[in-house]
């Protein structure tokens, strides 16, 4: 009995070391990932490897390219320093990975500079993926049990093929999924996550180790990437050079953990780790097929393009799709410890990708309730610009002048504009006038628009007493934001608004301006007209 204690306890002991280790490799590879995409951001600048606005991307500022430094150089840490400093683990199962590895970063980052065509990317893919099956020895041969009663699918001579076919289609998810900041970076560091759990839970030591690893070098990118306070924007991008390079290490850790004798997960585990990333790229592509188009060609409707497009904040999104894929790894995770047979996940799986390709199949349709999502969970909308307060009577201006005032915390640059309506259908009614607190630099800041959200809860509930003041967010007029009836109804034509504003008279009877902590008023000051939605 004492044996056996003893022996419990020099288990833990041991057991308590190797997280010690594996922590203290992640914090280490963190730090080295963030000093190489420093240094890269010399590299970028003097060869021009940036990302310019235009087209369908969202950004507004030159971004450099170089997230693939951080991941590439912690797998090249990785081999040359673990054995030397971590007594207990060994990379050398895993060491046929850095051909591949340094192969595709190397294409990336050619294309980034040079902007290759799909075809010499997919023939560089395929021979990355073949090294992967005769330098590593890593290799897609059985694709687990998919239907009930039968044997599991074993792939013989197609092993190859499918090899192929899987590592340039996770290569290719991640890049489709790198449409925001912090969206692939964030997704793909859950991913890893749980990957590292079930491989340490399953005792692969090479597989535990390079994960670890991978997650301090995506975690030291997101530092740049990540939006948070005191980083506004994403200072750098992944890029093909980092999008190309996580794909394959997906690729090769997903298979090496799910096939042979001793594998730590099913390959339908392996769907479901991965699941946003894949159900978001076969999803768009199958419309685009749908539609005629061709699967390649970029559009703006991934899951991530219709959340900002229905007023949602990229820091928002990014925190939707994280939570997502964290469901859904767990879901994987859940059916691998609790033995749920393989066919049955498989078959979920695919009820779950319906679903969501359905969902995402008439986005016209998809995004009026996403914006009806995030009022009714309270979430600040993207295209916010200010606050708006009304309508109250004329006589009553200052004292809500003094209650907007003091709900405001000062903490950012605002003008208060004053409008009285001039509509002559109102008749005898006294609430014709409106407060706009316009914000200029709002737009695509999501902690300023945080602020303000927090600011519009304030003023609401120091006007709780009248029930007849609407408070809201000011949401910029635009096409995208314009919610316009679809049907035809009677004395209502196809896409018309079904109160019209636009041609109201309106007054600007007080204007106040706060600049850098200065307070400028003046009851004309601004001949700028602002029309409520």
């Amino acid at each position: 009995m004492v044996a056996l204690q003893r022996l419990d306890s020099e288990c833990s002991a041991v057991s308590l070391e190797v997280v010690v280790e594996l922590v203290v490799l992640g914090a280490v590879c963190l730090l080295i990932s963030g000093v190489a995409i420093r240094l890269g951001l010399v590299f970028a600048d003097h060869f021009g490897i940036a990302d310019r606005p235009g087209g369908h991307k969202q950004h507004h500022a030159v971004t450099p390219f170089v997230g693939g430094f951080g991941v590439i150089s912690v797998v090249v840490a990785a081999f040359l320093l673990v054995e030397s400093f971590f007594q207990s683990f060994s990379l050398r199962p895993l060491q046929g990975i850095l051909l591949g590895a340094l192969t595709l970063f190397l294409t990336g980052l050619a294309d980034d500079i040079w902007h290759l065509s799909f075809k010499p990317r997919f023939v560089i893919q395929a021979l990355a993926a073949l090294s992967m099956v005769y330098s590593g020895g890593v290799e897609l041969v059985s694709l687990g049990q998919l239907l009930p009663g039968l044997a599991a699918v074993e792939l013989g001579s197609l092993a190859v093929p499918f090899t192929i076919f899987a590592t340039i289609g996770l290569i290719n998810a991640v890049n489709m999924i790198d449409g925001i900041d912090g969206l692939s970076g964030s997704v793909s560091l859950v991913s890893l996550a749980l990957a590292a759990v079930v491989a340490h839970s399953a005792g692969n030591v090479a597989c535990t180790v390079l994960l670890v690893a991978l997650i301090g070098g995506v975690a030291g990118f997101l530092y740049y990437n990540l939006r948070y306070p005191g980083n506004g924007r994403a200072r750098v991008f992944l890029g093909d050079n980092g999008s190309m390079l996580l794909g394959f290490l997906f690729a090769w850790l997903f298979i090496a953990l799910s096939q042979g004798k001793s594998a730590a997960m099913t390959p339908v585990t392996a769907l479901w780790l991965f699941a946003l990333p894949l159900m978001d790229t076969v999803g768009v592509m199958l419309r685009r097929i749908w539609l005629g188009k061709s699967p390649f060609q970029p559009d703006r409707h991934h899951l991530h393009h219709l959340l900002v497009r229905a007023g949602f904040r990229v820091c928002d999104v990014v925190a939707f799709a994280v939570l997502s894929q964290v469901a859904l790894g767990l879901v994987g995770i859940a059916g691998l410890w609790l033995g749920v047979p393989e066919w049955v996940m498989f078959a979920i799986f695919l009820l779950v990708f319906a679903g969501y390709f359905l969902v995402i199949l008439r986005p016209w349709r998809l995004v009026p309730t996403l914006r009806r999502l995030g009022r009714a969970l309270h979430l600040p909308s993207g295209d916010a610009r200010g606050i708006f307060v009304g309508y109250f009577e004329q006589d009553k201006c200052l004292e809500l002048l003094d209650v907007v005032c003091a709900g405001l915390t000062g903490s950012y640059d605002y003008q208060i504009q004053l409008y009285r309506v001039d509509d002559r259908r109102q008749g005898a009614r006294r609430r014709n006038v409106y407060c706009v607190v316009l914000v200029p630099a709002g737009s695509g800041n999501d902690q300023l628009i945080g602020r303000i959200h927090s600011d519009t809860n304030a003023i609401r509930r120091r006007l709780t007493g009248d029930t007849a003041v609407d408070v809201r967010l000011f949401i910029q007029r635009s096409s995208a934001n314009d919610r316009r009836v679809a049907y035809s109804r009677p004395g209502v034509k196809a896409n018309q608004r079904r109160a019209d504003r636009r041609g109201v008279g309106r007054t600007l009877i007080y204007s106040m301006e706060r600049t850098r902590g200065r307070v400028y008023r003046d009851p004309v000051a601004c001949a700028t007209t602002v029309t409520p939605v």
